[in-house]
């Protein structure tokens, strides 16, 4: 009898361990032919069944995306960001990109820069954050983000949008530089010039003034007569 017992308890649990795989299994065949709909449901069964499975959420965190469910797909990487060991730069960098698809740059920045330093060599958060950088104006730092992914990334296929971009940035900021130089060229000219009107005008009032000063006002050469004035 207790044989028996034993025997259903290994057969249980041997078919909870495949049932477990069974559904990580099927959700990461459908994730892998881009079916998220089917994938999603398995998957969800999936981290049921093993919660410690950091790959199954951040399988799961994808198919949110693609099923525009970005509310669960942020709440699925922030659960697992803290114990996702070796795929924690992954984790972070979606995070990141779903921030940015989100327009909240300040939030797509701070993870960025939590996956690089989760793992410095990882090329799509420098990338992920030069976007980023760039929606917001911070193009020098975004130049520095831009140069550091192609180092680790030379083979991108966007290798050749990217230096097209660094050049109208670079391109940009001289521009901006030399329309700032001639502003304050010009302000500087205008101020010379206002100051030499000034100069000339405060110098003919005080000639006038000084002119002023030899006016008499006649009534020392008035002549007076006394008695009457008799008309013939």
């Amino acid at each position: 009898m207790i044989k028996k017992i034993t025997m259903i308890c290994i057969l249980m649990f041997l078919s909870f361990i495949c049932y477990g795989q069974s559904n990580f299994a099927r959700g990461e065949e459908f994730f892998m032919r881009n079916n998220p709909s089917q994938a999603v449901v398995f998957l969800e069964r999936a981290i049921s069944d093993d919660p410690a499975n950091a790959i199954t959420y951040l399988y799961l965190g994808i198919v949110y995306e693609q099923l525009d469910r970005t509310d669960d797909a942020i709440t699925i990487y922030r659960r697992v960001l803290p114990s996702a060991g070796r795929l924690s730069a992954n984790v972070a960098n979606n995070l990141g990109n779903v921030y940015f698809q989100r327009g909240i740059n300040d939030m797509a920045e701070q993870y960025y820069t939590q996956a690089i330093g989760f793992d410095s060599g990882f090329p799509n958060a420098y990338l992920g954050r030069a976007n980023t950088r760039v929606k917001v104006g911070n193009t020098q730092n975004a130049l520095l983000d831009y140069e550091q992914y192609l180092r680790l990334d030379p083979r991108s296929t966007q290798r050749s949008n990217i230096e097209q971009l660094i050049n109208l940035i670079r391109t940009e900021a001289a521009t901006a530089e030399l329309r700032r130089l001639m502003a304050e060229e010009e302000e500087r000219r205008l101020a010379e010039e206002r100051q030499k009107l000034l100069d000339t005008v405060s110098a003919s009032l005080q000639s006038v003034a000084d002119s002023s000063r030899g006016i008499s006002s006649g009534t020392e050469s008035v002549e007076h007569y006394e008695g009457e004035f008799v008309l013939d």
